[in-house]
Formats: structure tokens, C-alpha cells, sequence
């Protein structure tokens, strides 16, 4: 077994400065936002695994279920040498197509911002398959294409509905700039959420335990801890909508009552009028048509999709054309 090797693009100070420039661009904005990156603190990440276990958060098991039954087809259209894993966290779905891409595959990449998480997913990937070397990139996905390693025939699997977080413009610049870093017939292995009934929609991002809840509060904690913040997390709410012509989830945080923030680090105060909102996330839901057209409009072309039962998630096969 060889050892792992980590490759560090992105430093925790790094990861500092990027928060201060997003708090204030977002919270100086008319309507006020803020990037989903920043839920991911080590109690986002808690938080997270928790929501992906929940009965009405089906993105997370929909998709593993998808990768246990099409991984096998997938590693015969891609045949890769090497296996790219942009936003990989734990690596956990990702074992799926390691074992069924072991006859060809050398070496697996997986990218995140999280030094602890990419160490505790290498040595564990190590560990399970020997026979596979393992490079950890700490980087930023969206800005760090450049950094990814080549050598010999690659795929780059981005899962979990991620592309969803981008605006369509960011999504476009985003698998245009994956595109131009791949070879011809290199390949790209996407899971993007579908359009479906938002009375199962909404409530994956607003179930019944309020977990998502905390999850969306407690970016504020992050703001409070790495900027010297004093949000008031009681005096906002979580919300979660659809927006049928964006075709995305929305999440927000509602202010309560009228109040003052003030944020140390940027000597800025913001202030909030009772009902005002402060988007955290969008979450993306595609049509097959649709992602089919953004992927074609990048320079890739679609080989195959498995979608499951009810039409709710969407696995996606395309190479470099």
C-alpha cells in the first residue's frame, strides 16, 4: 500500500480572506446572500451527514442506489486510469465506482476545501484499495481546475446534486473550464437532482426535525467565530421555497425582528428588517433535456443517463468531445 499524498492549493488562511470578501459582497448586497461553502464547518459537516440519514432528504440514498446498480457500466464507458473526485468529502459513494473501475484504474484524486477530510478519506481509500494510488487536492473546485493531476486516460465525478449550488452562468463557466482540463474522450461522471413535485422537494430541505434548520443557522456561528460576528441566531428563522421558473430550491434565514450586526473583522454593521431575508443556498433541479443541453454547450457529449424509479435524481455519463 502506498502512502498518500496530499497537495495543499488552498490554506486555512486562504479560506479566511475568501469568507471575508463573500460576507461582504453578500451582506453589503440589496439582497443579501451568502455562498453555501461556508455551512461547512466541522458542526456543518455533522449536521450534514445527519440531514443525508433523514426519510425525507432522498438526494443522498437515491443516488448511492443509482452508483450500486450502474457503477459496473459506468467503469466500462470511462475505463479510467485515473478517477477525479471534485467536492469528494468522505468518499463514501465513491467506493462504489472504485471497485468497479479496479481493473483500470491507478490512481484516485479526491479534491475539498477540508484538509481533515481528505486526510481521513485517504488513508482510509488506501487502506481499502491497495492497489490504488492516492493524491488529495486541497482546493477550491470552482477556481482550481489547473491544479487537478494527468496521467494517462481520466474521469472527473462531481455527485451529490453539487453543480446545483451554481448559478446557471457559474454552472456553465464551471463545465466549460472541466472540459478544457480533460483530454478528448476523458470523461465526466455527474448527479444532479431532478425537477420533481415540490410537495417532496421542500420538505428535503425543511424536515420535520429541524436539523436542516441548524444546518442553515449555523453558517451564522461561522460568521460569529471566523469574523467576530455577534449574529443573534434566535432572531432568525430557516425557509426553505421553490422557485418554479429558476427550477431551484431556495434556502433562506428570516429575520425576526429588526436588528443590528455588528462584524469585527470587517468593521462593518449590517442591519436587518424584521421579515428581511438573507439567502444561503440554491439547490439546483435539472430536466435530462436540460443538463443534457448545458453539457453539450460545454464541449462534452452524453453517453448514457440512469435515472431512478420515481425521476428524482440523475446520474450522467459524457466524455470530452
Amino acid at each position: 500500500m502506498s502512502t498518500p499524498i496530499l497537495e495543499i492549493f488552498l490554506t486555512p488562511d486562504d479560506l479566511v480572506e475568501q469568507l471575508r470578501s463573500d460576507a461582504r459582497s453578500g451582506l453589503t448586497a440589496q439582497a443579501k446572500w451568502l455562498a453555501p461553502v461556508w455551512f461547512y464547518d466541522a458542526r456543518g459537516s455533522e449536521l450534514f451527514e445527519q440531514i443525508t440519514e433523514l426519510p425525507e432528504y432522498y438526494p443522498t440514498r437515491t443516488e448511492r442506489a443509482l452508483l450500486a446498480e450502474c457503477a459496473g457500466e459506468i467503469a466500462s464507458l470511462t475505463t479510467p486510469k485515473m478517477l477525479i473526485e471534485l467536492g469528494s468529502g468522505s468518499s463514501e459513494k465513491t467506493r462504489r465506482l472504485l471497485e468497479a473501475m479496479s481493473d483500470s484504474l491507478h490512481t484516485y484524486v479526491p479534491q475539498d476545501v477540508s484538509v481533515t477530510a481528505l486526510e481521513g478519506a485517504a488513508k482510509a481509500i488506501s487502506t481499502e484499495f491497495p492497489g490504488i494510488d492516492v493524491i488529495g487536492v486541497v482546493s477550491d473546485f470552482t477556481g482550481s481546475l489547473h491544479h487537478l493531476p494527468s496521467g494517462g486516460r481520466r474521469a472527473v465525478a462531481f455527485l451529490g446534486g453539487t453543480l446545483g449550488n451554481l448559478i446557471p452562468g457559474e454552472r456553465a463557466e464551471f463545465l466549460a473550464g472541466v472540459a478544457e482540463v480533460l483530454g478528448q474522450s476523458e470523461s465526466l461522471i455527474l448527479g444532479v437532482g431532478l425537477v420533481t413535485d415540490p410537495a417532496v422537494l421542500v420538505p428535503a430541505y425543511d424536515d420535520s426535525a429541524g436539523v436542516t434548520a441548524q444546518f442553515n443557522l449555523n453558517v451564522l456561528s461561522v460568521l460569529n467565530k471566523q469574523l467576530g460576528a455577534n449574529f443573534p441566531l434566535e432572531a432568525f428563522r430557516h425557509v426553505a421555497l421553490w422557485d418554479a421558473e429558476n427550477q431551484w430550491i431556495e434556502m433562506r434565514l428570516e429575520a425576526l425582528r429588526d436588528l443590528s450586526v455588528r462584524i469585527e473583522d470587517l468593521d462593518l454593521d449590517i442591519t436587518f428588517v424584521s421579515g428581511e431575508q438573507l439567502r444561503t443556498e440554491i439547490s439546483a433541479k435539472f430536466t435530462v433535456d436540460g443538463i443534457t443541453a448545458e453539457l453539450e454547450a460545454a464541449g462534452f457529449r452524453l453517453q448514457k443517463v440512469w435515472t431512478d424509479a420515481d425521476q428524482r435524481f440523475a446520474l450522467l455519463c459524457a466524455e470530452r468531445a
